[in-house]
């Protein structure tokens, strides 16, 4: 029993008619009424009965056709999934970003996405680095946006930016006017720091000479230092692209000096072609990055 067979049996059956289902399908109606001898064979019983030159449904055939209609649901399901991949790449986009890129890039990326792509549904999961990695490694998500590289197998990296951080502090603080904060500008300073296992905070730590600053508070969260530095609750130092994306009130992003780095990269499964769905994703990323 093959494809054709069962089409032409199908057309046969909703038409009621060997000449109807011939113009339906393009074909003959003797290359039909072949087709359906064919049929009749393979599957050892009589499909219909002809009387006075017009064609009837055995009972045997009426029920076959309830089978080939479960099966033409089947195909009819995947050919909206066929047309939904060629008008948008994929049925779906899943993304694994770290919290500062989350907070600061994606929403802009995802206005701009939805716009281009109204109907994919996307799952934004947010996490640190190496777990980011991980879920991009295991495919659980297409792409990972992350702040630092981990040793994890399985996956491809692009550097999406490196920025010098900068140092935010209240609208009104005396250093406010300043257009570049040193480290010793900050001596008796409330900081508030991101939390120890970072990069960024070992580098951080190391512009400063020991017990220079007031450590109060920590936080993983650059938007959370953001928003406790526009409430008066001290100074710290953060990505350039949550300061510039947040525009909290009461802040001011200065440039800091000695210069701490803050890269952010672009995770994908490695062998993997790289899907429409990511690439576009990936050009919105780009469009809703903070100008300098």
């Amino acid at each position: 029993m093959n494809f054709k067979q069962i089409e032409t049996f199908r057309a046969v059956m909703l038409t009621r008619s060997m000449t109807l289902a011939a113009s339906q399908l393009h074909t003959s109606q003797p290359n039909v009424t072949r087709v359906i001898s064919q049929l009749e064979k393979e599957v050892g019983f009589a499909l219909f009965e002809r009387v006075a030159g017009r064609i009837f449904p055995t009972l045997e055939a009426e029920a076959l056709l309830g089978e080939v209609e479960r099966a033409f649901v089947g195909l009819d399901s995947l050919s909206e999934s066929a047309r939904s991949i060629r008008q948008s790449g994929a049925g779906s986009l899943r993304v694994g970003a770290v919290a500062s890129i989350a907070m600061s890039i994606i929403p802009e990326a995802m206005r701009l996405f939805t716009e281009r792509y109204p109907k994919v549904p996307v799952v934004i999961h947010t996490n640190g680095s190496p777990t980011v990695a991980k879920w991009t490694s295991m495919r659980y998500c297409d792409v990972g946006l992350v702040s630092y590289l981990s040793d994890i197998p399985g996956i491809e990296t692009e550097l999406l930016r490196k920025e010098r951080g900068v140092c935010v502090v209240p609208a009104e603080h005396r250093l406010a006017r300043k257009r570049l904060i040193q480290a010793g500008d900050l001596a008796g300073e409330r900081f508030i720091s991101l939390p120890h296992g970072s990069s960024t905070r070992l580098a951080t730590d190391a512009a400063f000479a020991p017990d220079e600053r007031e450590l109060t508070i920590e936080t993983p969260y650059a938007t959370t230092i953001c928003r406790m530095v526009g409430l008066g609750l001290g100074v710290g130092i953060v990505n350039p692209i949550v300061s510039r994306s947040m525009k909290t009130p009461g802040v001011k992003a200065i440039a800091f000096a000695p210069a701490i780095e803050f890269s952010s990269y672009v995770l994908k499964p490695v062998n993997t072609p790289s899907p429409r769905l990511v690439r576009a994703f990936l050009e919105c990323v780009e469009q809703a990055w903070p100008a300098a």
